[in-house]
Formats: C-alpha cells, sequence, structure tokens
C-alpha cells in the first residue's frame, strides 16, 4: 500500500499525533532510500530499458557473435560491466535513484555469463566438452555452462553484499534454474529425457521455494520474490510438462495446486495464488474437455466452471483475513 503526505495527516489526526510528529515521521520516511519498485512511468522505463540491454547481450545475440574470439568476447562483456558498475555506483549515493542504480548493478552482474564465455572459449577450459556457440546457452543444456552460472551465482551474491537490491536475485535465480539441469548433466555425463528434465525441474522448483522461504523469513526487503516466482515457475511448469493420463495422478496434479492457495494465505503471497489457482484451472478445464468435449453440454459446463471460481474468488475475498489467521495457526510459532 502506498502513501502520500496527506493520507499520514488524515490517518495521524485519527489516532491523535500532533502536526509535529506528523511532520517528523513524514520528513523520517522521506529519508529512507527507495529500492521497491512501483508501476510508474519512470520504474517501467528503468525496467524496460534494462531488460532489452540485459536481452541485448545474452538471449538476442546472434551467430554473428561467433567471429570474435574469446579474448575479445571478454573484453567487450568486461567493458560493458564496467560501464554499468560505475554508473550504478554513482548513482546508488544519490538516494533518489536507487532503483536504476541497482538496476545498472544488475546489468552489469548478467555480464558474467559472457565474461566467463569468453575466458573459456580463449584458453579452452570447458568443464566438459566444447559446447559450441554462446548462442546455444539458452535454449540448450550442456555441463560445459556451468561454470558460468556459478560465477553469475557468485557474482550476484557480491553485488548483493554492497548493494542491497533485491532484483540482484533475479540473475542468481536465473544462473541457478539452468544450473539444475546443466550440474546434473556434467555429474551423471548423461542427457537427459524430456519426462526427467521435467523431474529434476520440478524438483529445482520445490528446492528454490524452500530456500525463497528461508531468505523471506531473515530479511525486511523482499529478497524472496524472484527466488518464489522461478521456483514456482520450476515447480509449476515441470508438473504441467510431464503429463499423464493416470486419473489418479492428475487428481494429485490438482490437489498440489490446492496446496500452493493453501500457503499463499500462510506467506501472504499471490504468486502462489495465481500459479495455484492456474493449475486447478488447467485440471478442470483438461476433466471438462476429456469427459465432455463431444457433447453439446461442452461450452456450459467451462461456464459453470467460470462461474464457480469467480464465486470462490468472492468468498476468498470476503473471508480472506480470517484464512489467514487460520492457516497460520497450524503452524507452531508463525505470526498470523
Amino acid at each position: 500500500m502506498r502513501i502520500d503526505e496527506r493520507d499520514l495527516k488524515a490517518a495521524a489526526t485519527e489516532v491523535g499525533l500532533s502536526d509535529e510528529q506528523v511532520a517528523a515521521l513524514w520528513k523520517r520516511l522521506q529519508e529512507r532510500p527507495d529500492t521497491e519498485s512501483h508501476f510508474e512511468a519512470a520504474h517501467v522505463a528503468y525496467y524496460f530499458g534494462a531488460l532489452l540491454v540485459i536481452g541485448a547481450m545474452g538471449w538476442f545475440m546472434t551467430n554473428g557473435w561467433d567471429a570474435f574470439t574469446g579474448g575479445e568476447l571478454f573484453g567487450i562483456s568486461t567493458a560493458y560491466a564496467a560501464a554499468f558498475f560505475l554508473a550504478g555506483w554513482y548513482l546508488w549515493r544519490r538516494r533518489s535513484f536507487r532503483i536504476p542504480a541497482g538496476l545498472l548493478i544488475t546489468v552489469a552482474v548478467c555480464m558474467t555469463p559472457l565474461a566467463v564465455y569468453g575466458l573459456e572459449r580463449q584458453f579452452h577450459l570447458w568443464p566438459s566438452l566444447d559446447p559450441g556457440s554462446y548462442t546455444r546457452f539458452h535454449p540448450y543444456i550442456d555441463a560445459s555452462w556451468v561454470a558460468m552460472e556459478v560465477a553469475t551465482v557468485v557474482a550476484a551474491g557480491v553485488a548483493l553484499r554492497f548493494f542491497p537490491f533485491p532484483f540482484l536475485t533475479a540473475p542468481a535465480a536465473y544462473a541457478l534454474w539452468f544450473m539444475s539441469m546443466d550440474l546434473s548433466a556434467l555429474i551423471l555425463g548423461k542427457n537427459w529425457s524430456w519426462r526427467q528434465e521435467c523431474e529434476i525441474t520440478a524438483a529445482f522448483g520445490v528446492a528454490m521455494l524452500f530456500l525463497s522461504w528461508w531468505i523471506d523469513r531473515k530479511t525486511e526487503q523482499d529478497y524472496a520474490f524472484w527466488g518464489y516466482l522461478f521456483g514456482l515457475l520450476s515447480f509449476t511448469g515441470g508438473l504441467s510438462c510431464m503429463g499423464s493420463g493416470n486419473q489418479l495422478a492428475k487428481l494429485g496434479y490438482c490437489l498440489v495446486h490446492l496446496a500452493l492457495i493453501v500457503i499463499s494465505l500462510l506467506l501472504r503471497r499471490k504468486a502462489f495464488l495465481v500459479f495455484g489457482g492456474l493449475g486447478v484451472f488447467f485440471y478442470l478445464c483438461n476433466e471438462a474437455y476429456t469427459y465432455f468435449r463431444n457433447s453439446i453440454a461442452f461450452p456450459f459446463v467451462l461456464t459453470l466452471i467460470g462461474i464457480g471460481i469467480i464465486a470462490a474468488g468472492v468468498l476468498f475475498k470476503k473471508n480472506e483475513a480470517a484464512l489467514q489467521r487460520k492457516v497460520a495457526g497450524w503452524i507452531p510459532g508463525h505470526a498470523a
């Protein structure tokens, strides 16, 4: 919830605070560095620009970059990293620009995979076999990507030590997600089948969710958001892609996503509610399609499902606080 000075004064009058106390409180709030993003034009521009730079030097690189030697790739990436780091470091000292500063430092961290790749290519220091073009890093599993991913996690951790900016956890979470498959390929020396990849991804998602929950309990700023997001993407994505014609397995899929909705009440994290709700929705639609696809009743069944979901949302909103207190009471020592 965001408040302005007028909101604060109105609330303070109701609880009996003096004008001097309100002024001092507002001044103190204004002095706090803002590292939390909001949906406003400037913040959208900050993030969009940062993502364009990250994409340009990562997801959208073309095979034309194969013309560069490893040393040249290392030089280009480190020059980018240094420039963005210095700009971020300069802005970080100005409290009103902590968000663009943190994003610039995040961009610098995201240059790590390319820099490590350049060194590996220059000196032929692959953990396994030569993986080929850097453009294969994002779409393909390969044991030789592991060093790049480990270095990215380390770089993000070091940056977080000096610049407490929650978005820095995003490149670390992304690298850990890739590492879950590449590291297993390096250790066990095999290429995984599609189902095995799904199972590994789901297991990694569970591990990341537990790690994010632990971080969430230890920190005041929201460092857990990206861990929760990538954890849920990995876990629910892995489960959804496995596929099964077994009705018992499908029911288990639904129950797991219902459990995510319950967890959202406990953690007060809407991401769990969204992913849990989507999973239940997919299950219900799949069941409706399986049993009613050749029936004139199919549109009516889907309509009933939609109305049921809306009604469930209304009931949830009316009883949200009570449900949160009840669910929190199931875990000893958890504050409601």
